[in-house]
């Protein structure tokens, strides 16, 4: 039986939404948000560093973020811990994530979850996209110019490609992860449906 479902999406699909309606449908909890501030605890730092290291690769940009935390809560730290990183992060992540899908009964966005969690036979795992379009549509209906949201089209996704090639030595979207890959413009509440519906039906094949 799944206990545990993956949600790997393009950006601006609307993958946060259908999250959090899937997981309210089923009475799971949400990792979404909440993953972000469970590393941080984890690794003893400011929520704020974990979403600037979040399915991103190491950079120029990177090493001065690094710099500029480690003097918020190096106070607190270890005097051999290195300064927060996307390496420190994914290291981290993966540890959560264990634990998280140990739990059970949870919705997990992202944060390379189908990566750390392939080989848990009771994790399904989904990707969705979007066209272009659609996508930015829907950042613009959250308050974005145009040129932003095609800006954020544009360079989100291209960062998850690298992070995922680095940390996983794989392409993104890895499509032999995941149990199902859908559209959203299919609508939200068919998205959900077609998981939902998947899911059972996967279930009963394994048991048959």
């Amino acid at each position: 039986m799944y206990r545990v479902i993956t949600i790997e999406r393009e950006y601006g699909c609307g993958a946060a939404e259908i999250a959090r309606k899937l997981a309210s449908q089923l009475g799971w909890k949400l990792w979404d948000r909440d993953l972000t501030a469970e590393i941080a605890r984890v690794a003893n730092v400011d929520p704020s560093a974990v979403s600037v290291c979040e399915e991103r690769v190491d950079s120029t940009f990177q090493r001065l973020v690094k710099v500029f935390w480690r003097g918020s809560y190096e106070r607190r730290a270890s005097l051999d811990q290195p300064p927060f990183g996307p390496d420190r992060m994914v290291e981290v992540g993966e540890q959560v994530m264990h634990e998280i899908a140990q739990r059970g009964k949870c919705v997990i966005v992202g944060r390379g979850a189908p990566y750390f969690l392939r080989e848990h036979p009771d994790v399904f795992h989904v990707f969705l996209y979007a066209p272009r379009a659609a996508k930015l549509r829907r950042i613009q209906e959250q308050g974005a110019k145009l040129h932003d949201a095609e800006d954020l089209v544009d360079t989100v996704d291209r960062e998850r490609i690298h992070f995922v090639k680095h940390y996983f030595g794989a392409d993104w979207p890895t499509r032999s992860l995941y149990h199902m890959m859908l559209n959203t413009a299919m609508g939200d509440e068919n998205v959900i449906s077609a998981i939902l519906h998947s899911m059972q039906v996967t279930e009963r094949e394994h048991v048959s």
